[in-house]
């Protein structure tokens, strides 16, 4: 089993919660999400409030913070091959209590259908707020284009 090895993303203000499904490789390797240069999350959320695409850490987190937005995954820890969602066995789901507690979260997004499907098994039963899945921003998900990527991810913004 692979735990899951940095903390959510989230402050007082933030009321968007995003979901990824676990960390690749390269994420994990980075200590941060969306790691991998290939994944094009990063280019979205920055396409989406018209900002330049963030390079570092601090940058990431003041994009995501200042749009008061989070960023967690819906699986705490599992069994894994490489970075591929569709190998993961054995899912334990995230804690999300802290999250909701401290900040002001009532929206939920699912960055592609693994972490909506771990979403609506473990925690949708608990929390009773419904989530929505988007399109995964994964190098994997190469069928969705950046553009219809950005189109699709456009409900996030308020």
């Amino acid at each position: 089993m692979i735990q899951h090895p940095f903390p959510p993303l989230f402050g007082p203000e933030s009321d968007t919660l995003i979901l990824g499904s676990f960390p690749s490789v390269k994420s994990r390797e980075a200590m941060f999400f969306y790691g991998h240069p290939q994944n094009r999350f990063w280019k979205v959320i920055a396409a989406l409030y018209g900002e330049s695409v963030p390079q570092t850490i601090e940058e990431k987190k003041v994009l995501i913070l200042s749009h008061h937005l989070a960023l967690w995954d819906s699986i705490a820890s599992c069994e894994i091959t490489g970075s591929s969602d569709a190998s993961i066995r054995n899912a334990e789901p995230t804690d999300l209590s802290a999250i909701l507690a401290n900040s002001k979260v009532t929206r939920i997004f699912c960055n592609g259908a693994q972490s909506y499907k771990i979403y609506c098994k473990y925690q949708l039963p608990r929390l009773g707020i419904e989530a929505v899945k988007l399109p995964s921003t994964s190098p994997a998900n190469a069928a969705c284009s950046l553009e219809k990527l950005i189109e699709a991810w456009q409900i996030v913004k308020k």
